[in-house]
């Protein structure tokens, strides 16, 4: 079969193989993939600069979604023919988080390849309404945005920042939910963009560095009851001055330089920050 694996080079970071199909062990399945989808994380592994050490030779992506091949001994939630998609984390089944220790692309081969062999409890079932394409975008971006987002409804003000795969999907979710939803962005044509996914407002953080203030008098002059942070330590303080009080931060990722939180205004603000670590199988499902 052909798959392609990190070489650790940097005029060639992914270099296509040829391996042996995957025999399923008990409990396991064999997944022909369909489709596999690009996050964030998959450059920063590929170019040798993710937080975690990736040997080479290791298989990238941990989105994926394909048809069940072959199953092992012992296999009960799917049979061959069915359609399934990846989880982010494959032992993260239910329940709180468990940790960071086995993710495809680095402790495990990932999902850029003709077929891979994974335990039946990793995966879930991809709905008939979604192509491979549209279900192999769930698992990471997707679910991140639906931890991030959770417990938002009518009456509640969003604000996502920029217009990469998680703040989109956030977007989308925080409306279907009831809430009305502020965005971020530096180009006008993204801006028509989340305009026409949902958000009512849309401020040019290049053209207002100080852009908190400007959410917060967007936000009824109370700020936004839920921000999806995406830059971190670099954009944490204008989300503080856009955040309402009492107002909750949810913690997506940590992109953009910075000096950091400061802990007295965070304080002030009785804010609540809660890191989102994706989500589990069930989560996703």
């Amino acid at each position: 079969m052909r798959t392609y694996q990190v070489s650790g080079g940097a005029d060639a970071p992914v270099v296509p193989v040829e391996r042996p199909v995957p025999v399923p062990a008990a409990g396991h399945l064999l997944v022909r993939v369909k489709a596999a989808a690009l996050n964030a994380r998959d450059r920063l592994i590929v170019s040798g600069t993710y937080t975690a050490p990736v040997p080479p030779g290791r298989v990238p992506l941990s989105d994926g979604a394909g048809v069940v091949a072959a199953v092992g001994d012992g296999v009960t939630r799917f049979r061959v023919g069915d359609r399934v998609l990846s989880g982010f984390h494959p032992d993260w089944i239910h329940g709180p988080f468990t940790g960071w220790g086995d993710l495809y692309g680095v402790q495990r081969d990932g999902w850029l390849t003709e077929y891979i062999a994974v335990h039946e409890r990793s995966v879930a079932a991809v709905p008939d309404h979604l192509s491979f394409e549209e279900a192999a975008t769930l698992p990471c971006a997707a679910l991140t945005a639906w931890s991030a987002v959770d417990g938002v409804g009518p009456g509640d003000t969003v604000l996502v920042q920029g217009s990469g795969g998680v703040s989109v999907f956030a977007l989308q979710f925080a409306r279907l939910a009831g809430a009305r939803v502020l965005a971020t962005s530096s180009s006008p044509e993204k801006a028509e963009r989340l305009r026409a996914l949902g958000a009512s407002e849309v401020v040019d953080y290049v053209r207002t560095p100080e852009w908190g203030a400007a959410v917060r008098e967007l936000a009824d002059g109370r700020g936004a009851d839920l921000i999806v942070e995406i830059g971190g330590a670099g954009t944490v303080s204008q989300s503080l001055d856009a955040l309402a009080d009492g107002g909750r931060i949810s913690l997506v990722g940590n992109l953009a330089s910075g000096g950091g939180l400061d802990l007295t205004r965070f304080f002030r603000r009785g804010a609540a920050l809660r890191t989102i670590t994706v989500g589990s199988r069930s989560d996703l499902e």
